[in-house]
């Protein structure tokens, strides 16, 4: 699942509330700016309600948020993660 939404595997079966959802993800992360009430109107044709659609984008927020915090501090990944190339190249320095 992980690898079938990393490389937006269109071979995949997503549900179409969840396919409604990761597309509005996407957006809040790649375009926030662009999120307008088609966006929203997709997530209530799915069944979400305001509520669910409230809490849906504070959490895609606060991934996006905490990312990039350990991203600008150069913060070390989970052990069991595997490493990217800005932290196998990078090392955080003292000011």
């Amino acid at each position: 699942m992980v690898d079938a939404l990393i490389h937006d595997d269109a071979r995949v079966a997503w549900s179409p509330r969840l396919r409604a959802l990761l597309d509005y993800a996407a957006t809040l992360t790649r375009r926030p700016a662009s999120v307008d009430s088609a966006d929203l109107d997709a997530l209530r044709a799915q069944g979400l309600g305001d509520r669910a659609i409230h809490d849906a984008a504070q959490v895609i927020a606060y991934f996006n948020y905490i990312n990039r915090v350990a991203d600008g501090l150069g913060v070390d990944l989970e052990p069991d993660m595997p490493p990217r190339p800005l932290h196998s190249q990078v090392a955080p320095q003292e000011p």
